[in-house]
């Protein structure tokens, strides 16, 4: 791999807080400035340029790292010395796939699950499978693919030695799924299987412990009950010992994270004052114990328990940026030094070795896509390794920041700004961008290739964080229940409002863009309020809610189809989803849109896509049209991508250009 270099650059830990200077992949974010000459206009290859720095993963003894890599429309691993970085060996695993995740099993054999899409009916779904590579043998070995089911990733447990892992796995799709064991030292190129827990009571979801005792099940009855089903021992039978309502307006219940082999004490996430937190609890009576761990005014996103000694190593939330927080003090400290010699940047210690010998540390910001590097604390060397856009680095990126501002009903949305480089931060013309989802994400502090691509051709971009977003508790996530098409897309005008009165946006020059809901939102922008966006461009959109809630459902258990339509109706009388539908509604528009699509989108399928170009086929009226022969809910290839940026950036130059003079009316004082 080009991008990969093996270079190493020596930091001495003691003195990162006193005049280490970062070298120019890592530059700190420096404050805006008045307008000059715009930025150079950046290739939008470099945009779409794909980075595997997502997938590196250090192995046990901190010896190896593997990394995946894609060469066209094949899919390897690549595998590097971590004291060297100098490359070993490279694995074929798979054509036309995509690596979902790497994980290792002991210190010499790899798991790699592997996805693509494949016909299902009239659309498309999403197949997984796992495959087992012995680094040093290179012996490839399938998991589960003789099971005739769309999900076979769905790894519960894997042993530290690398013999065996658990999956949970669905025989056939109408019975719930079994607890598989699979010998992963056979020589067999099929790893045998044995099952260890049947589709016992419906069970859904089943947690296990370090030992690989399948202790727990959660069961969700056709009365909307939440059943919970333990073992206390691995010869024990499972017995009920919790049996509720569920509640509907309840979205984070109680999930057990961690469970004690010797005891019945687990850790489990649950919330408090709208907010999740970590608490001990005695699963065989009940009772609830001490806190573990919280973080005021932030749900915690993850934590992380040591695979052999169980112990809580560290959590994570996000604020603007990701956080960590360290229970070993001598990693707290670590963290800490790398923050101070890194101000303004995103600091995760993605990976580390069980001795804590080596680590690998991501380092980005915002206007920094970011750099891995490894880390030795023997030799306290800190050591480049890869780039994630090496096209971008030293490249003119523009600054984002976090800003807050009113919604009409007084609530408080978070957003965050971006500037285009070398403008006066006066009348721009802006592109308002919200989210996918919408439940369950958010937008962060942190770099983004739209974004950035968007910012570097001459607009301001606004990410707003509208009701119903996670990470800010569950009163606003609440906010957005039934909220679709209305109080959520209120909060992106009122986001537009707040940059005009401000003098930062012309309201004349503002178009919306965005991919899942943020495409559905950007379309019904233009159709519901078309005095205020000049325009909306939509990739992988829902175009029609009514059909969109038809193709999820297959995936939801029955209590989920009933959480998913009371979340998207919400409770008032008459809500009908045509009402907020652009291929229903679609001859009221009389804005430009573009609208993309891939073929193999398993998640909106490209029926919305049909949907909508036949409804204005009806209606008589136009729009552009972008579609993508190989391509599901996302980029697999980057000269796909590239040709999104390219036919956007014609779309938006041609309907609300960035060089336009300002056409604002009525100047805010």
């Amino acid at each position: 791999m080009e991008q990969l270099r093996t270079c190493g650059l020596a930091l001495a830990l003691a003195g990162l807080a006193a005049g280490w200077t970062p070298s120019s992949h890592a530059q700190p974010m420096q404050a805006p400035s008045a307008a000059t000459a715009p930025a150079p206009l950046i290739p939008v290859s470099a945009f779409a340029a794909r980075s595997q720095v997502f997938s590196a993963t250090l192995a046990p003894d901190g010896a190896h790292i593997a990394m995946s890599v894609r060469v066209k429309d094949e899919v390897r691993v690549s595998l590097y010395d971590a004291a060297t970085l100098a490359p070993l060996r490279s694995f074929a695993v798979g054509k036309d796939q995509d690596v979902d995740w790497l994980r290792w099993a002991g210190k010499d054999r790899l798991l790699i699950s592997l996805s693509q899409p494949v016909p299902f009916y009239d659309t498309f779904v999403t197949i997984s499978r796992v495959q087992s590579i012995h680094v040093r043998t290179g012996k490839v070995q399938r998991v589960g693919w003789d099971y005739d089911t769309y999900n076979a990733s769905d790894v519960i447990h894997v042993d530290p030695d690398g013999r065996f892992l658990l999956m949970s796995l669905l025989a056939t799709a109408y019975h719930a799924p079994q607890v598989l064991r699979f010998d992963l030292t056979s020589p067999e190129p099929e790893a045998p299987s044995q099952i260890i827990q049947g589709n016992s009571r419906d069970i859904w979801e089943w947690r296990v412990d370090d030992a690989g005792v399948v202790r727990l099940g959660y069961q969700w009855t056709t009365s909307n009950r939440r059943r919970m089903w333990y073992r206390g021992t691995p010869g024990e039978d499972l017995h009920m010992v919790d049996d509720r309502k569920e509640d509907e307006r309840v979205e984070k219940p109680r999930s057990v994270l961690w469970i004690d082999p010797h005891s019945d004490m687990a850790v489990v996430a649950e919330p408090r004052d709208g907010f999740l937190i970590l608490r001990r609890h005695d699963l065989r009576t009940g009772q609830s114990g001490e806190v573990v761990q919280a973080i005021a005014g932030h749900d915690l996103d993850r934590a992380f328990f040591d695979p052999v000694t169980g112990a809580l190593s560290f959590v994570r939330y996000t604020d603007d940026t990701t956080r960590t927080v360290w229970l070993d003090p001598q990693m707290a400290t670590l963290q800490a030094n790398l923050e101070k010699a890194m101000p303004g940047k995103e600091v995760l210690i993605t990976d580390l070795a069980r001795d804590h010998s080596r680590m690998l540390v991501h380092i980005a910001s915002a206007d920094d896509p970011g750099a891995l590097y490894v880390y030795t604390p023997a030799r306290k060397e800190l050591s480049f390794f890869a780039n994630d856009r090496p096209e971008l680095v030293d490249q003119p990126l523009a600054r984002t920041r976090s800003v807050s501002y009113p919604a009409r009903d007084g609530t408080a949305i978070h957003a965050y700004l971006t500037l285009p480089k070398g403008r006066a931060e006066r009348d721009l013309p802006l592109i308002v961008l919200p989210h996918g989802g919408p439940y369950g994400v958010h937008d962060q502090l942190r770099y983004d290739d739209e974004v950035q691509f968007l910012a570097n051709r001459g607009y301001a971009v606004l990410q707003p964080n509208y009701r119903g977003s996670d990470g800010y508790g569950e009163m606003f996530e609440e906010l957005g229940r039934g909220q679709i098409g209305r109080g959520m897309q209120d909060d992106l005008d009122d986001g537009m409002d707040w940059l005009v009165a401000q003098g930062i946006a012309d309201p004349a020059r503002v178009c919306l863009v965005g991919s899942s809901y943020g495409g559905y939102a950007a379309l019904w922008g233009v159709i519901r309020n078309p005095e205020r966006y000049r325009c909306a461009a939509s990739f992988a959109g829902v175009t029609e809610w009514a059909s969109q809630f038809r193709h999820q459902r297959q995936y939801f258990s029955s209590r989920g189809k009933r959480r998913w339509r009371e979340r998207l109706e919400g409770s008032e009388d008459g809500f009908r989803f045509e009402d907020v539908s652009p291929a229903n509604q679609i001859a009221r528009l009389t804005r430009p849109i573009l609208v993309a699509h891939g073929k193999k989108d398993g998640r909106v399928p490209y029926s919305q896509f049909y949907l909508l170009e036949k409804a204005t086929k009806q209606a008589n009226v136009a729009m552009q049209t972008l579609i993508f022969e190989d391509e599901g809910h996302g980029f697999s290839e980057p000269e796909n991508e590239a040709r999104w940026y390219e036919t956007l950036s014609a779309f938006l130059a041609r309907h609300n250009p960035a060089d336009e003079p300002s056409q604002r009316l009525a100047r805010t004082p």
